[in-house]
Order: structure tokens, then sequence, then C-alpha cells
């Protein structure tokens, strides 16, 4: 399973690249409000720092607007995806960019039957969102097996990217689930890396060592 970052700030998404795990970037309207940066801006300098998929979300209602944000942001960059929202306007545009060769993620995703269709309309990616399941007490990794039974049965599948991710324990369900993809907020990545057996025992290794180089 591949790890995304999930965020819009470039110093975590520049530092996140640095550990070598990351392999691309979502964001998202929220996320690139939070900066408060123009937005084809901040999409140009993720996607120069990421060499994978970098994921810019359109805000049109309709197809047609959804389209031609689509166009602009693709052409920023051709490692750019984009993030369309599952509603029948969103399945519009994503049959009609996958028409263009426009790579799709249909985004907000809840349900087996959402990301079917999606898969049926072209997307080339499809985010089912763990963590908001789990906060009005549904399963979200259900949602994960689910999704994952259904493309197994399809020649040509979107790639499942497990979002809204909370914890490292949502990113190890989602790669036991057989996603291909977890993105996940800096915050969870660096979760990870940490270990309390692990931070004591290079405690206890530099301790050591300090006092054999004292003895010599």
């Amino acid at each position: 399973m591949k790890l995304f970052i999930d965020t819009a700030n470039v110093a975590d998404i520049r530092e996140a690249a640095e550990l070598g795990a990351v392999g691309g970037a979502t964001t998202n309207p929220t996320l690139i409000a939070r900066e408060g940066r123009r937005f084809e801006d901040v999409i140009a300098e993720i996607s120069e720092i990421v060499e994978g998929p970098v994921f810019a979300e359109v805000v049109s209602s309709d197809h047609e607007g959804m389209v031609s944000e689509a166009e602009k942001l693709a052409a920023i960059r051709e490692n750019v995806v984009i993030k369309i929202p599952m509603c029948s306007e969103g399945l519009k545009a994503v049959k009609i960019l996958a028409g263009r060769n426009i790579k799709t993620n249909m985004t907000l995703v809840f349900s087996p039957a959402q990301a079917l269709l999606a898969a049926l309309a072209g997307a080339s990616y499809v985010s089912p969102f763990l963590g908001r399941l789990d906060d009005i007490g549904s399963e979200g990794i259900g949602l994960i097996r689910d999704i994952v039974a259904v493309f197994s049965h399809m020649e040509k599948r979107p790639e499942i990217i497990a979002a809204s991710i909370r914890s490292p324990m949502h990113v190890i369900d989602a790669a036991k689930a057989g996603c291909d993809i977890a993105t996940v907020p800096p915050k969870v990545i660096w979760q990870m890396i940490s270990h309390p057996l692990t931070d004591s025992g290079i405690a206890k290794f530099m301790k050591d060592w300090d006092a054999h180089t004292a003895r010599q």
C-alpha cells in the first residue's frame, strides 16, 4: 500500500517527502483555505516537491464548471489529479474527463454503490472516507473491505484511497483490508514513526555509547 500526505502545507509536505515513504499529496478546499494562498500557486509548488500524484479538488456544482476547472488544474503539471465530489454532476464530469485522458479521484465516497458508479464512470481513484464513518458510529474499515471486494471482480478498476485517516491503526487496517493507498495527515505520519520502546532504546544506546567513549 502507498502512503500519500493529506495537507496543503508546503513545509509539512517538504518534510514528509524527505522521509522517502510518501508517494503523493492530497488537498481539498478546506486544506487550501487554511493556507491563505492562491489555489493554483499552492498546487504548483506541491507538484514540484512530490513526484507522485498531487490531488486538486474542483469547487463547481455543475459538471460543465467541474470540467472547465479540471482542465485548468490538470495543465499546471502532469502529475496533478482532479478530485471530483460524488454526485450526479460529478459522475458526468468524471466520464467527460476520462474521455480526455485527465485522471480523476472521486471523493466523499461513503458506500460501495457510490464506488461502483465512480469506477464505471471512469474514475482513476476513489476515496472512501474511513474516519468520518467511524465518527458517526459506522465501521469505516468495513466500507474499505466492501469496495475491495466489489472491485476484485472488475477487469479495470480505480485505485482505492483510504481517506479521513485518524490514527496509525487506521493506516494499518486499510493496508490489511487491501487498500491501494492511504492518505494521511502529517500528525499521523509523525505518530507512525514514533514508538516509546524505540525512543527508550535509542536513549539507552546513546547513554551506553557515551559511557563507553568516556572510558577511552
